[in-house]
């Protein structure tokens, strides 16, 4: 089947795109400060759309914008063997011209995997995913590297195509410390991918949807996997799950000696009061972590969590998985999806336009769905 160019998100930077499309894995110089855009008298500076607005702003001068469109049917089959006359593009509601350019690239991968303590009972069915990966996702041509994270950010394996190399370096992730540095994890795998040329780039990260201890902010990581042209799927660990089969901690000493700790008032020293005051096993602590976790989901309702941010801004996909089975069927079906995607390819008409252009993409097809990335954000050019 015919491809079109291979995806470079919507943050293209002025003066790399004058004539033809910078290849994927070529260094980005420095941007410069975006231009504001001209404004009527009056006339309020264009705002973030609500359902982005906790997103990471990336302001730039376009000239080429590429965007990877999936399209299925009713049934959520791929409908494969489109043309470029197919599709209507759409940039901020103005029908765009939609260029013919074809390529094929070959997968560049980097599997960022967990490894903190509190998901030891996954570990065990993510460390048989090695054969998996090789047959369903990363394919003939494509190459992959390995990285494990807790406190510490470890590449386990570096780019390689050869399956047994990969297979071993999955078995060998074993659980570390409490922190989980999601942020820089993925930060590092850009930085493993920016310099891969004429391949497509794409991130699989394996892990909860939380962060903890890194240093970078998810806006920081999401502004350099669009600058470095990086797509983002994950396979989301259940943190419910995680947190009920998690290993207790050692408790912390206890300040007081033997016999002294103070009880409460002048309330009996019966069987029950002793276990409130010296936390016995087995009464309500092991409530707590279950308590916390369903905080963090409630928190959650209101604040994106890493994992959302970076596939919806990249135009990844999130999965989650709780069996081997279920794992290993995601695997498979991101695998399918980078295999019929369309890469579709424009240069705006509407370059004076300055803020967010919202993206709309059609196909001349009947009773098909379209999934295609929200938008991006553009400086105006004066023509």
């Amino acid at each position: 089947m015919m491809r079109f160019l291979r995806p470079v998100w919507l943050v293209c930077l002025a003066g790399l795109l004058n004539a033809q499309i910078t290849l994927p894995g070529t260094p980005a110089p420095r941007p410069e400060a975006p231009k504001k855009a001209p404004r009527m008298p009056g006339q309020p500076a264009p705002q973030l759309p609500a359902d982005l607005a906790e997103g990471p702003v990336i302001r730039a001068t376009v000239n080429v914008v590429l965007v990877p469109t999936t399209v299925t049917d009713e049934k959520g089959r791929f409908v494969q063997g489109l043309e470029p006359q197919d599709f209507l593009l759409y940039d901020n509601d103005k029908l765009q011209t939609i260029n013919r350019d074809i390529a094929a690239l070959p997968l560049s991968l980097v599997v960022c995997i967990q490894r903190s303590n509190n998901i030891d009972t996954m570990l065990p069915k993510i460390r048989r995913i090695g054969n998996v990966l090789n047959d369903l996702l990363i394919g003939q041509d494509g190459e992959a590297a390995i990285l494990a994270f807790d406190h510490r950010i470890e590449l386990f394996q570096d780019f390689t195509q050869d399956p047994d190399k990969i297979n071993e370096a999955v078995k060998q992730i074993r659980p570390g410390s409490t922190s989980s540095r999601l942020n820089d994890a993925v930060q590092t795998a850009v930085r493993l991918l920016r310099y891969k040329k004429d391949r497509r780039k794409v991130i699989l990260l394996i892990a909860e949807t939380l962060d903890r201890g890194s240093e970078a902010s998810v806006r920081e990581v999401a502004t350099e996997l669009q600058l470095h042209n990086v797509d983002v799927y994950t396979l989301n660990i259940n943190r419910l799950v995680t947190r009920l089969t998690e290993k207790p901690q050692l408790p912390r000493p206890d300040p007081f000696p033997p016999g002294t700790r103070p009880r409460p008032g002048i309330a009996p020293a019966d069987p029950t009061t002793q276990a409130q005051i010296s936390g016995a096993p087995g009464y309500a602590a092991e409530f707590v972590p279950v308590i916390e976790e369903i905080f963090r989901a409630a928190k959650a309702i209101f604040i994106k969590n890493p994992a959302e941010v970076y596939t919806k801004f990249t135009g990844g996909r999130e999965f989650g998985f709780t069996t081997q089975n279920g794992l290993e069927r995601a695997i498979a079906a991101i695998g399918s999806e980078i295999r019929n995607q369309y890469i579709l390819s424009y240069s705006p008409n509407n370059k004076l336009e300055g803020g967010f252009h919202r993206i709309r993409v059609e196909v001349n097809r009947p009773r098909v769905r379209v999934r295609t990335r929200p938008g991006y954000w553009m400086a105006a050019v004066p023509e």
